[in-house]
């Protein structure tokens, strides 16, 4: 008995002393953490919680892998369910991240003197430059009420205002930037950056518009690459955020193909995820199966019997209106997938005749090209680039692609082994991408050749050698080029 209560006075002993290290051990770390940046301040321990509850997600989930693909309720309230803590977590770690972006010690390290000089340089081009914005929209102005425009045209005039003002709003933020460069504030500048990315988009579309394919868009697409590398340089945690936000995306992925519910939107509120991946195969996939759609449509019912080519791009059976009709389709009605389908209906109607008017305007604007004219069919709208017939098309195509095809098209998407999603993306992206680039080019060089332009230079050479007028009227069969409509011909 003696030997037991001395065992007990030794053990409350030992648990005493074990409590005082402890609590010393305590105000040890407390007092170095007010020393010391916090555990916070470090991106992977910021990103450990959504990583935890992920986790706990993708097992409690694993055993409904089966029934998650054909949609059962039961899993759909567990998704929704388990997607607000996975939420949760997301969104405290962002908020911790941002916190710590803008606070943390090492964003407030003093700049090199060059890059101090370089924000110098910077806010003079940027106040000439606006001075110099500033004369050119007076002068647009004055020519605007002495009526020196109106022989331009309204949708000329739109785009030239359009563009002064990025122009001028460019010339802003680039002086924001080197203001924020003097003071040492490189993280705000880095944000600034973002706005820039939108601004530059917009100014190449308008030139593209009013110049067509000339070194300009040269300039646009090196100052874009020139900002993300000077963005990265400004804001270095840019890079370490991405690297770890791509190790946790790889493991994301891995236990999520395992558990069959890869691609889905966890947090309950739309029915996929909207990240690149699935955005860029879905317009892949769609734009495929719109060439397919508008091919066997045209050969069944416009004109039975007469086969007609009807893709969009220079090489393969790629219709993008019907890709990026899709995209936008998904982006807009993700979170609609449990709505009305008389809701969705409408939505889809009102998306796709709307998008499909923009890009009717843009190829006329641009490249003075008509590939579908609605005149005098059922409510014919903006000069026939769309109409009552097309809408209830585009909300019919809208309905089964958000309840049917969309669960089918995850199912496919997640066939490619995560291993190989990323790099098998990056390649058919790279192609599409090059795909694109050189239609555009085609097509511009067509309407120069139609406009009488002089064949001057190495690209518009090749482009005539290789894709002559007879060569893109049989590709584009259902395209006419109408020089005199496009806006740079004012």
């Amino acid at each position: 008995m003696g030997d037991k209560i001395d065992k007990t006075d030794k053990s409350e002993t030992t648990n005493t002393n074990d409590g005082a290290r402890g609590a010393n051990k305590s105000k040890s770390e407390h007092a170095g953490a007010q020393s010391k940046p916090s555990a916070l301040h470090k991106p992977r321990k910021v990103l450990e919680v959504a990583e935890k509850k992920r986790d706990e997600l993708v097992r409690d989930l694993q055993h409904e892998a089966d029934i998650v693909a054909h949609g059962d309720p039961k899993v759909e309230r567990e998704i929704e369910e388990y997607g607000q803590s996975y939420e949760e977590a997301h969104k405290e770690a962002r908020e911790r991240w941002y916190k710590r972006l803008l606070s943390t010690p090492e964003t407030d390290k003093k700049l090199p003197i060059g890059v101090k000089i370089l924000g110098v340089l910077i806010l003079i081009g940027s106040a000439y430059e606006l001075f110099e914005m500033g004369e050119a929209v007076w002068t647009a102005i004055n020519m605007f009420r002495s009526g020196g425009m109106d022989a331009l045209g309204v949708s000329t005039i739109v785009v030239t205002w359009v563009r002064l003002i990025d122009l001028v709003l460019l010339a802003v933020a680039f002086g924001v930037i080197g203001i924020q460069l003097l003071c040492g504030k490189r993280t705000y500048a880095a944000l600034v950056i973002y706005a820039i990315y939108v601004l530059i988009i917009v100014g190449g579309l308008c030139s593209l518009m009013l110049f067509g394919i000339d070194p300009r868009l040269i300039v646009y697409g090196v100052s874009l690459i020139i900002l993300v590398a000077f963005q990265v340089y400004l804001d270095p945690h840019l890079r370490e955020e991405r690297q770890l936000q791509r190790m946790l995306r790889d493991n994301e992925v891995k236990h999520e193909q395992e558990a069959g519910i890869l691609g889905r939107d966890l947090t309950g509120k739309g029915y996929i995820k909207l990240d690149f991946f699935n955005l860029f195969w879905i317009f892949f996939i769609c734009s495929i199966l719109g060439d397919f759609i508008e091919s066997i449509f045209h050969v069944a019912i416009v004109d039975p019997g007469h086969w007609q080519d009807r893709a969009g791009l220079l090489f393969g059976p790629f219709s993008p209106i019907y890709g990026c009709g899709a995209v936008l389709m998904t982006l807009f009605l993700n979170r609609m997938y449990k709505s009305n389908p008389l809701l969705i209906f409408f939505a889809s109607a009102l998306i796709g005749g709307l998008f499909e008017a923009f890009v009717s305007f843009f190829m006329q604007y641009a490249f003075g090209a008509v590939a579908w004219d609605y005149s005098g069919q059922f409510l014919s709208l903006f000069g026939g680039r769309t109409c009552g017939l097309a809408m209830l098309a585009w909300g019919i195509l809208g309905l089964g692609w958000i309840k049917l095809l969309l669960p089918g098209m995850l199912w496919l998407i997640d066939r490619i082994p995560w291993q190989w999603r990323y790099s098998v993306t990056t390649v058919a992206t790279l192609l599409m991408a090059a795909d694109c680039i050189m239609s555009l080019q085609a097509l511009d060089c067509w309407y120069e050749r139609l406009a009488n332009d002089p064949i001057n230079t190495p690209i518009k050479d090749f482009y005539a050698h290789y894709f002559d007028n007879a060569w893109m009227e049989n590709r584009f069969q259902s395209m006419t080029i109408h020089p005199d409509s496009a806006v740079r011909s004012s």
